[in-house]
Formats: structure tokens, sequence, C-alpha cells
């Protein structure tokens, strides 16, 4: 498996620094995100090193949008919403990454296509607690493991 020293995600796939974890297997780890568009906001990450989705082998890339529909059941689900968002970044943080964002309001994420102003000012998004943070992943874990159990798939 390839692993970069100064990879934050790489980090957090060997285990280095531990966030708070929804999912974790041999090839992927699904986590909160720290700055959170929605509560529930998850990140899901290969162990493996690839700079961006692109890159990705078909196959690990199959795994993670497998994972990315089971996790969005259990966010519908727990947080009520009609839909999840699933998108694939690496604009922060150069190791492929897919976010998954339970859907609230249409605006909840969005494209500059799309905003009629020129100027824009952005803050950043407060981190919740670690205590909230530890308190989400668990019902998230929760909610995708009596999925799993019940063998619901679709």
């Amino acid at each position: 498996m390839t692993s970069e020293p100064d990879c934050l995600f790489c980090k957090f796939a060997r285990g280095d620094i531990r966030p708070h974890v929804v999912h974790e297997d041999d090839r992927l780890l699904a986590f909160l995100d720290i700055g959170p568009i929605r509560r529930g906001h998850v990140q899901i990450i290969p162990r493996a090193h690839h700079a961006y989705f692109e890159l990705l082998p078909a196959d690990l890339a199959t795994d993670i949008f497998a994972l990315g529909q089971k996790i969005a059941r259990a966010q519908k689900r727990l947080y009520n919403v009609p839909r999840v968002a699933f998108l694939f970044s690496g604009g922060d943080i150069a190791h492929a990454h897919a976010h998954l964002v339970p859907m609230v309001e249409g605006t909840d994420i969005t494209s500059r296509r799309y905003i009629r102003e020129e100027t824009l000012s952005f803050v950043a998004i407060p981190s919740p607690p670690h205590a909230e943070l530890a308190e989400v992943a668990l019902e998230l874990r929760e909610g995708l493991q009596q999925d799993l159990a019940q063998g619901r798939e679709a």
C-alpha cells in the first residue's frame, strides 16, 4: 500500500491521527468531516495514497462508491433528508476522497456558475466540539451496521 509521509489522509489511514471513524476496512476509511456542511458530513478515503480520483484503480473507486451508497442510506434515514450529495474532491488535500453531505437545502453544495455576485466572501465552517463529532460518528456507525445486519442494499 502506498503512503505519503506528510499527507494528512495517509496519516489517518496509517492510524497516526485518529479521526471520528464511521467505517473502516482494509482498503477504505470513512470519517466525519471536521468542518461539516451539515450534520453527518462524511469523507471516504482509500487507505492507499492516490492523489486524485482519476488515478484510483477502477475497483477501488467502485468500493468507495458502494460504501458511499450504504452510508447515504443511513444518512437519509438518520437525518430525514431526501437526498445525499456524493462528490469526489481533491482541491484541499491531494489524496482522493469522496464527500457525502446530507442535503437540507439546494445550496448546501453549489458551483460558482450559479452565483451572481462577483465578489464573494467566505468564512470557515466551525468545527463541532469533539463530543458532538463522537456522537455523530457513533450514530452513523450504528445506522450503517443496522442496514448491514438487515441486509439492506437498496
